[in-house]
Parts: C-alpha cells; sequence; structure tokens
C-alpha cells in the first residue's frame, strides 16, 4: 500500500485506521547525543533499564530508529488533561532490586522505562517515586498562536481549549485532524524539563470507541491510554534527542510530513494516528 493510499479519502481529511504494526525483528538504536546507540538486548547496569516493549507514535520516515512513547491520558473532573504515571514497585532486575513504575493498561504494560532514553532518563520526573500531579502544562515558549495568547507557560491545559478540534487547522497539512499543544510534564520544581506534545483528535477518539478498522489490541489499548480523544507522547527524537512539532514547521510537507510531527533536524516523520509497539533497549537511571 502507497503512502497515499493509506489515507483517508480527501473529503474526509482523516486515516483510514490506526496500525497495529509490532516494531521491528531486532533492536533498534537509542538515539543520544554524543552517545553511540545502544543495540544489545542484554540488561543494563544501573537503576532500571534493559530491554523494553512500548507503545508508541510509529516513525514512517527519516533516520530515527522508532517511534517516540506515547503517555496515557486521562482528564479530570474539572476538564484538565494529565499524564497517566504508573504504580511505583520494587522489582528483581538482574540481580537487584530496583524500584520501577509500572502497570497492567490496556492488554499493555505500562512502563516508566518507556522514557529513559536521549538522556530523560537522569531527569528526576522521571524517577518513579518523584511525586507529581501529573498535569499537562503549556510551555513557555508554545509552538501555536493559540496558545500564545490564550496561556501563560505554566498553565494547566483543558478540554474547553481544544473545543474546536474537529476543525482546527493552521495552512500547515489538512485541518481537521485535531488540535495540538505543546508542554511539559512532571517537571515542576525540577531542572529538566520533560517536554510533550498533545493533541485533541477525531481521529483517535474514533479509533479508542471502536469506529475503525484497527486490530482490537489497539483499540484496546488507546481505550485505556487516551481520554475525550487526547492523546499525547514524550517530545524527544528517537534519533539524537531534537524536538519534534506537529504542524510547525511549513517546510515539513518537502519530507510529506506536514500532517506529522516532523523533525527539522534530520527529517524524522512520526505519525501521531498509527500507534505501534516497538522494542528497545532503555537506558539506566542514574544510581
Amino acid at each position: 500500500m502507497s503512502a497515499d493510499e493509506d489515507k483517508y479519502p480527501a473529503e474526509s481529511g482523516r486515516r483510514r485506521f490506526v496500525k497495529g504494526v509490532v516494531g521491528g525483528a531486532g533492536l533498534a538504536a537509542v538515539g543520544m547525543t554524543g552517545a553511540v546507540g545502544v543495540n544489545t538486548a542484554t540488561t543494563s547496569p544501573g537503576e532500571g533499564g534493559g530491554s523494553t516493549t512500548a507503545m508508541a507514535i510509529e516513525n514512517t520516515a527519516g533516520p530515527a530508529p522508532r517511534g517516540m512513547p506515547q503517555i496515557p491520558v486521562e482528564v479530570d473532573d474539572e476538564g484538565y488533561v494529565k499524564g497517566v504515571w504508573p504504580e511505583v514497585e520494587e522489582v528483581d532486575q538482574g540481580g537487584r532490586t530496583v524500584e520501577v513504575a509500572e502497570m497492567e493498561m490496556g492488554g499493555k504494560t505500562y512502563s516508566s522505562e518507556w522514557f529513559q532514553y536521549c538522556g530523560v532518563e537522569s531527569y528526576q520526573g522521571i524517577v518513579p517515586s518523584y511525586e507529581s500531579e501529573n498535569y499537562f502544562r503549556s510551555d513557555s515558549g508554545p509552538g501555536y498562536e493559540w496558545q500564545s495568547s490564550e496561556l501563560e507557560g505554566g498553565d494547566r491545559l483543558n478540554v474547553e481549549m481544544f473545543d474546536d478540534y474537529e476543525s482546527w487547522g493552521n495552512g500547515i497539512g489538512d485541518s481537521g485532524l485535531g488540535k495540538p499543544a505543546t508542554g511539559r510534564w512532571r517537571s515542576e520544581d525540577t531542572e529538566n524539563t520533560i517536554p510533550i506534545q498533545v493533541i485533541r483528535s477525531p481521529i483517535i477518539e474514533d479509533i479508542a470507541n471502536g469506529n475503525t478498522d484497527a486490530d482490537q489490541s489497539i483499540v484496546d489499548w488507546l481505550s485505556a491510554s487516551t481520554d475525550q480523544g487526547f492523546i499525547a507522547w514524550l517530545n524527544k527524537c528517537t534519533h539524537f534527542c531534537c524536538v519534534p512539532g506537529y504542524k510547525q514547521d511549513p517546510s515539513s510537507s518537502t519530507f510529506n510530513g506536514e500532517d506529522g510531527s516532523y523533525c527539522a533536524c534530520h527529517q524524522s516523520v512520526y505519525d501521531p494516528f498509527s500507534i505501534v509497539e516497538t522494542l528497545f533497549v532503555a537506558r539506566p537511571r542514574p544510581e
């Protein structure tokens, strides 16, 4: 199936389905600025790490070895959007007892180790027991005009801000795919910021509600990991740890990335409406 065929009819402006592809027969190298990619399946020393299976938005073009890991979402009673953090427990790993945040969700094992790459493994917010209210907050330099006009850095994202999600557009690619925001997560009172991208999308909403021909395991996962059409991911390119943007760069159309999350540094493209299972080696958290 060609890239053009893998689309909704032009009049709908939507993808036909979300793919449930298991990512790669081998392990992909873990992108890390100034470091060599890891290609082994052995358990790494340190706190956590090692061979890890994660759900991610699919990498569809460019040098990135795999997709960016999804952050499960929930909306609270007041409409504020937050990321789900797994339950903290101690496990035996490589003959050592280590602390991990892990839970079963939608038929998958969601773990804090999903985010242990690109140096994020050293961030305080990734420590399993770090106390955070887990709300998604707008960053001080957001990637969208609507966000700059309505929010200040640190403001929490709320459902009401995304009321036009079924029609939103900014002149890049197709309108009506979803309304995005950039922000941070588990980063208050820390030295490092965990960058996230959020989209409220009718495509994700349809799939989570079973209105799709996607694989049932993907439907189950998105039903559990998204809320009211909101999907989010750790916004760190798995190639060299740059920060991609969804509908932020007009030049993305040159690389067929106008409707995806495009990394301008090396032209990697990710499809936020195609969720896949990836296998990689998570880097250990510093002891």
